[in-house]
């Protein structure tokens, strides 16, 4: 058949390895100047990229920095995305100023009797 190629469009590649559920997402995402290839910003979504380049990109709240290293030749299932990169991506740390629930639901009638007698207005 042919030979593999050395160079893909980086919205292609993006939607490829699905970091992004559309191409048309992925090209737009480059164009508003949110995606660099090695470092350099870049704003079209026909730029090259090839094997071995880094691509740092956002993502919803946190920040993606892959390493290419394969290009891939359809829009296969997640686990044949997965091969083709390397994610270097820092850990997301956990938001501690989100409140956590204990996950009990709603107190029980025997719970709400215990509240009032330590609150004072279960004695009347």
């Amino acid at each position: 058949m042919g030979e593999a190629p050395t160079k893909m469009r980086v919205d292609k590649w993006l939607w490829h390895a699905r970091f992004f559920k559309t191409r048309t997402l992925a090209a737009k995402i480059v164009s508003g100047g949110h995606v660099r290839i090695n470092a350099q910003k870049i704003s079209k979504p026909a730029s090259p990229v090839s094997v071995n380049d880094v691509l740092t990109f956002a993502q919803g709240d946190h920040i993606r920095v892959v390493q290419v290293l394969a290009l891939g030749e359809r829009r296969g299932p997640a686990p044949e995305a997965q091969t083709l990169y390397l994610d270097q991506s820092p850990e997301r740390e956990k938001d501690l100023a989100k409140p956590q629930r204990s996950g009990n639901g709603r107190p029980t009638k025997k719970d709400r009797r215990s509240l009032d007698l330590i609150r004072g207005s279960g004695l009347e």
